[in-house]
C-alpha cells in the first residue's frame, strides 16, 4: 500500500472532484469552489481519472525554488558569515553585508543560512528549559546539599575567599558554615569532617559536578572516584552530583542570601580574615536558621553515628599507591622517602604501600594497619646549591640567593597531587615521632687514633 502525503487545500480539491464524479456537484459550481476556470476544472478530472488522488498532487513537491540562489551563493555568504561574523545576529549580519561586502540578501532567508549551517538558533531552541519544582526531603539529615561560594566576603578590607555553605534540603537549615582560601578537596574534607563531628553522619550529600566530587576524566584504567568520594564511600554516606544549577536551587538561593547578609553583617563586626570569619559563623548561623528555617515534613533526624571501626582523620585523606624499591625507598610528589628499615618494612622490597597526605599537611605511609617510619629527602630545594664563593663573602652571598629566591614563583609539584595554595612551595613537615628512642648511627671507617701529649710521655718516662 502506498502512502500519499497531500496538503490541506490538495485533499480539499480531492474531495470536490470526487463528488463532481459521483454527480453531485456541477462542474461550474465546483469551478467556483475551487477558484478555477471550467477548463482548468476539466484537465485536473482527467488527471484524476488517469492517476488518481496522485495526479492531484502539486508537481512543484520536492523541487527546488526557481527563485533560489546558487549553491556557490550560499557557499560564499556562510563562508563570509562565519569569517566575519559568526557571533552576530541574522539582522546585523545582513545589515554589514551589503554594507561592507555589496551582497543583498533577504533577513529570513540569511536567518535559514545560518539555522542550517549552525550558526544561529531559532527561538523555540533558545528558549530556557523549564525546571519542574521538586518536593523537600521528608526528614532532616536526609539530603544535605553542600556547594563553595568564591566572593569578596570581606570586601575590600581582606582578600576574595570562598565560603563552604552545607543546608539541609528538608529544613533550609544552614548546617554548617566554612571560609577557606579555596575550594579543593583537602578544605572540603576537613568541612565535612567538622560537619560529622557535630551533626553526624548524613544519608546522602547534593553537589555539582566540581572535580572534588566528580571525576570528570575518569577513564577505563580507574574506577572514577576522586579522593573526597572514596573517603564519603568508606563512611557510607551517598554523594549526589547535579546535572544544572537549578537541581540545587535551595543551597544557590542560600548562596545569594549570604552574599548580602552575611558580608554587611561581617562589615559591622570589623571581620577582616578568614580565622575571625571562622568564629563568626556559628553565631550567625543561629541568627540565620532562627529566621529562614523550616519545619519538617517528619520530625526524625536521620543523622547517623560513627561506627566503632570508623576513624574520620583515617578516611578524610588523599591516598596514593607506590611502589618500593629495593633500597626501601618510594618516590611522591617530587620528593623521596626512605623508610626505616624495621621488621615491618624490609619485606617491603618490591611491594606497593599507600601515601596518605592529611589536610593539615601531615603524611604517612601505611601497609596495612602499620605506619611506616620514614626520612624525607626533599626534591625541592629551600637554597639551590649555587658556585663557590669565598668564606669571607659566604654569609652575603647566601642573603642574596634567599632574597632572589623569595622572589620567583615558588616551583610547583605535581598537577595530580593535592596542592595548596597557603602553603607556598608546601614542603614535607618531618614525620611525627613515634616515641621510641632513635637507632644510633654507625660512624663509617675506622675510629680516630689517641692524640699523645708530649709532656705527660715525658712525665711517665722519667718515673718509670
Amino acid at each position: 500500500m502506498t502512502v500519499l502525503a497531500m496538503s490541506h487545500g490538495e485533499l480539499s480539491r480531492f474531495d470536490t472532484l470526487m463528488r463532481v464524479e459521483r454527480g453531485e456537484l456541477r462542474v461550474d459550481d465546483a469551478a467556483t469552489v475551487l477558484g478555477l476556470k471550467r477548463r482548468q476544472v476539466f484537465r485536473l478530472l482527467d488527471r484524476l481519472r488517469s492517476e488518481g488522488a496522485a495526479g492531484l498532487v502539486s508537481r512543484k513537491r520536492g523541487r527546488p525554488s526557481n527563485r533560489r540562489h546558487s549553491d556557490a551563493f550560499r557557499e560564499r555568504v556562510l563562508g563570509i558569515v562565519r569569517e566575519h561574523y559568526a557571533d552576530f545576529g541574522p539582522t546585523l549580519a545582513r545589515e554589514y553585508l551589503i554594507e561592507r561586502h555589496g551582497i543583498k540578501v533577504s533577513c529570513e532567508t540569511l536567518r535559514r543560512l545560518m539555522i542550517e549551517a549552525g550558526l544561529w538558533k531559532d527561538r523555540e531552541a533558545r528558549r530556557p528549559r523549564p525546571y519542574q519544582p521538586r518536593y523537600r526531603r521528608d526528614c532532616r539529615g536526609e539530603l544535605i546539599q553542600i556547594d563553595g561560594s568564591k566572593h569578596w566576603w570581606f570586601e575590600d578590607r581582606g582578600p576574595q575567599c570562598t565560603l563552604l555553605v552545607y543546608i539541609d534540603d528538608a529544613t533550609s537549615e544552614l548546617m554548617h558554615l566554612k571560609m577557606v582560601e579555596s575550594e579543593s578537596t583537602f578544605s572540603y574534607m576537613d568541612a565535612t569532617r567538622e560537619y560529622i563531628e557535630t551533626h553526624g553522619k548524613p544519608v546522602a550529600f547534593y553537589s555539582d559536578k566540581h572535580s572534588v566530587f566528580r571525576n570528570n576524566t575518569a577513564s577505563a584504567k580507574g574506577d572514577g572516584m576522586t579522593h573526597f568520594g572514596r573517603a564519603l564511600e568508606a563512611l557510607n554516606i551517598e554523594i549526589i552530583c547535579a546535572h544544572s544549577p537549578q537541581a540545587k536551587g535551595r543551597v544557590e538561593r542560600a548562596n545569594a542570601t549570604l552574599q548580602d547578609r552575611l558580608v554587611k553583617a561581617m562589615r559591622l563586626e570589623g571581620i577582616s580574615t578568614i580565622a575571625e570569619a571562622n568564629a563568626f559563623l556559628p553565631v550567625y548561623m543561629a541568627a540565620h536558621n532562627a529566621k529562614f528555617a523550616k519545619a519538617a515534613f517528619d520530625e526524625r533526624d536521620v543523622h547517623r553515628p560513627l561506627a566503632l571501626h570508623e576513624n574520620l582523620r583515617t578516611e578524610m585523606v588523599w591516598r596514593e599507591w607506590r611502589s618500593v624499591t629495593s633500597s626501601l625507598t618510594l618516590h611522591y610528589n617530587k620528593a623521596m622517602f626512605i623508610l626505616e628499615p624495621t621488621e615491618i618494612s624490609r619485606p617491603l622490597a618490591g611491594k606497593r604501600v599507600e601515601v596518605c597526605e592529611f589536610p593539615d599537611g601531615a603524611l604517612e605511609i601505611r601497609h596495612g594497619d602499620h605506619s611506616l617510619p620514614y626520612r624525607v629527602f626533599d626534591k625541592i630545594r629551600q637554597v639551590n646549591q649555587a658556585a663557590i664563593v669565598d668564606n669571607k663573602h659566604l654569609d652575603a652571598a647566601l642573603a642574596m640567593a634567599k632574597l632572589l629566591q623569595e622572589q620567583l614563583p615558588a616551583r610547583k609539584r605535581n598537577n595530580n597531587e593535592p596542592c595548596r595554595s597557603s602553603q607556598g612551595p608546601h614542603l614535607f613537615p618531618a614525620p611525627a615521632s613515634s616515641g621510641a628512642a632513635e637507632p644510633e648511627k654507625r660512624r663509617r671507617g675506622r675510629p680516630p687514633l689517641a692524640r699523645r701529649n708530649p709532656t705527660v710521655a715525658y712525665m711517665k718516662e722519667r718515673t718509670g
